[in-house]
This record gives C-alpha cells, structure tokens and sequence, in this order.
C-alpha cells in the first residue's frame, strides 16, 4: 500500500509558501513561476491557511474590492486539514474528495515536511493500477502458455 511518505520520496519535500501578509499579486506570481496552484501560508513557521487558485477566483468574485495588494490573508482557506506521512494513498483520496481539497500539507511531528496534490494521488494510483495489470499478464503468461 502506497502511503505518503512514498510521494514524498519521489516528489521530494519541495514547499513554497508566503505569509498572510504577502500581497495577492506577489502570491500569484510566485504560483505562476512555479507552475503550481496553491501556496501554504505559514506564520511563525505554522502552517496558517492556503491559498489558491480557486481562493483567488471566488474571492475576487465575491468581494470587487480586492486588488493585488490585499493580503492573502483575506481570500486564503483556513482552518488547513493535513495529512501525516503513514497515511495511506486511499486515506488522502477519501479526504480530498470528501472536502473537495487538490492540495493537503504534511505534518509529521508537527513540523511540516511537504505538501501532496490531487495529481499525486491520481499518479499513485495509475501507477498502482499498472502494475496490478502487469503482474496479472504475467500470471495469465505462465499458466496459459
């Protein structure tokens, strides 16, 4: 069973992250130059909220008075669900499509160690899936031929 601790194994522990005071405009650029849809925002080294796409979207929407030097504060999800290295990849995808979450941090300790997506999990589990296919043709190989 795939756990987390294996994604972070392959994705590595990479997290980029702003504070809550960190204007709208810089947060998206750090995003865009990244290529990555969602920061954590960390005060004091705690994990605070995280911001979106999807937050940005709503709350610009919502609220025409927000312009790029609001803070990200104001538009960003809190409180953070998280998920710990030992859980399994089943456990994170029940939870992100419980809540409709594309990006969880990871605490271990409580210290945060990395930050897992949507498009990880959706790997994991192609992954999975093609070695189950895998090992059943060389089962059928064996003894058929």
């Amino acid at each position: 069973m795939t756990t987390v601790r294996d994604f972070l194994k392959v994705k590595g522990h990479q997290v980029w992250s702003v504070s809550p005071y960190t204007p709208l405009k810089e947060a998206l650029r750090i995003m865009a130059e990244h290529k990555i849809g969602a920061l954590l925002v960390l005060e004091e080294n705690q994990v605070a909220g995280i911001f979106s796409e999807r937050d940005y979207a709503r709350g610009v929407v919502e609220n025409p008075a927000i312009d790029l030097e609001t803070p990200v504060r104001e538009l960003m999800s809190s409180p953070v669900y998280y998920v710990t290295p030992n859980q399994s990849v089943d456990e994170v995808m029940a939870l992100m499509t419980a809540k409709h979450f594309r990006h969880l941090p990871v605490i271990e300790d409580d210290k945060l160690v990395g930050v897992i997506s949507i498009g990880d999990v959706v790997k994991s589990v192609i992954h999975e899936k093609e070695e189950v296919i895998k090992d059943l043709e060389e089962t059928i190989w064996v003894h058929f031929v």
